[in-house]
């Protein structure tokens, strides 16, 4: 078993290489395609089809991975970063429309969103055998390096151009791929009393667990409301009079104060639990969504960003131990791949698909009204869920 400390920091870099590298595809996507003259309608469409190809492309890994347990998670996730790098300099190098750009991102989208859940596994198989690993650290200063990266990125565009956030995108890439395939692999033990019962099918796994297929409905319209307030914060930076610039401080303020979360993240854990947990985390992506809403100038928009410690940066770790805590060990990665495709993934698909629409026909108010009603529903679903828990205890 390699030491403790290499496991940790080495797993901390790989967040920070990861968050890097998705803040440079992710956080001025809509500024890029826009750029090459694509509408908020056909921005949001082409968004959503890079979610929903790691939607398709998630369980299918996830599964292959639980069915070949002795085959290494870091191989998997460094050949499926491979095809996104790849997909990614063609996108830099070859000028295209409508349904070449959306090739490119079904293989960005599926490929690279695939890998986050089997990294976060990476992690996990050592601390179910009792290493010490800071998952909910190692997530924070994730969210550390996105915020210095938008604020790069910010300046980057100013003096450079929109486009040569590719260019970016692709060196981070590859960084992360040489610190994916040198993370140590996790010793798999052959059981005496025989071997390991077989994974499930992910329809078994939502049948037999109704409260968490619920809680996987209510992160779904959570994530439809909160994640537009990322993907499209440029349009609502903006409407406030801001610039493409301010959008990077403004993805620093947002991407930094998940990092607080990351400190107090066990404690809150250890006293509510996984559930209650992620009810507060819509509540708060609720409550950023009003904000925005009501912010009259950038000043007040920039004020907004640490209602993110709560939301969304209480969502990310909350999610992984939630899993961890509610589905059977033998599909504990499918089980993340099902997290990830509710949130990130179809979450990301529909919120994108609706809010750049919204966007189109109301502008960036309208948008944050759409997302309060997500949120509201998330919140509810959620509590439904809690609710559905303690009866099944009792």
């Amino acid at each position: 078993m390699p030491s403790v400390r290499r496991l940790d920091y080495h797993y901390m870099a790989m967040q920070i290489g990861f968050w890097a590298m998705f803040a440079a595809i992710c956080a001025y996507q809509a500024a890029l395609l826009t750029s090459r003259g694509f509408t908020n309608a056909e921005t949001g469409l082409l968004i959503a089809v890079r979610c929903l190809a790691g939607i398709v492309c998630q369980p299918a890994l996830g599964s292959f991975a639980d069915r070949h347990p002795h085959t290494p998670l870091r191989l998997i996730v460094s050949l499926a970063l491979g095809v996104g790098l790849i997909a990614g300099v063609v996108f830099l190098l070859c000028p295209m429309g409508m349904a070449g750009t959306m090739a490119v991102l079904i293989l960005m989208g599926g490929f690279e969103i695939t890998s986050y859940p089997l990294m976060d596994a990476m992690a996990i198989q050592f601390i179910q055998k009792g290493v010490p690993i800071r998952y909910s650290l190692g997530r924070g200063v994730g969210s550390l390096a996105y915020a210095v990266c938008c604020v790069a990125l910010g300046l980057q565009v100013t003096a450079w151009g929109v486009e040569t956030t590719l260019i970016t995108h692709a060196v981070l890439t590859a960084l992360e791929i040489v610190l994916v395939i040198t993370y140590p692999v996790c010793p798999v033990e052959e059981s005496a009393a025989g071997p390991a019962p077989a994974p499930h099918s992910a329809l078994w796994l939502l049948r037999q667990n109704p409260a968490f297929a619920l809680m996987l409905l209510a992160i779904l319209f959570g994530l439809t409301g909160c994640l537009p307030m990322s993907n499209f914060l440029v349009n609502v930076v903006t409407s406030r009079g801001g610039t493409a610039g301010d959008l990077g401080i403004a993805l620093f303020l947002m991407a930094g104060f998940e990092l607080p979360t990351a400190f107090f993240f066990q404690r809150l854990y250890r006293r509510l639990g996984g559930g209650r947990l992620l009810l507060l985390s819509m509540v708060f992506c609720f409550f950023k969504a009003l904000a925005l809403f009501l912010s009259p100038s950038l000043p007040f928009v920039l004020l907004s960003q640490p209602l993110q410690m709560l939301g969304y940066g209480l969502f990310t770790p909350t999610s992984v131990y939630y899993v961890n805590d509610s589905v059977p060990p033998e599909d504990q990665v499918k089980g993340q791949t099902l997290m990830m495709v509710a949130s990130n993934g179809l979450g990301g698909v529909l919120g994108s698909l609706f809010a750049g629409s919204i966007l189109d026909l109301g502008g960036p108010n309208a948008m944050l009204l759409f997302c309060m009603a997500c949120c509201t529903a998330a919140a509810l679903l959620a509590l439904l869920s809690l609710k559905m828990s303690s009866r099944s205890a009792t």
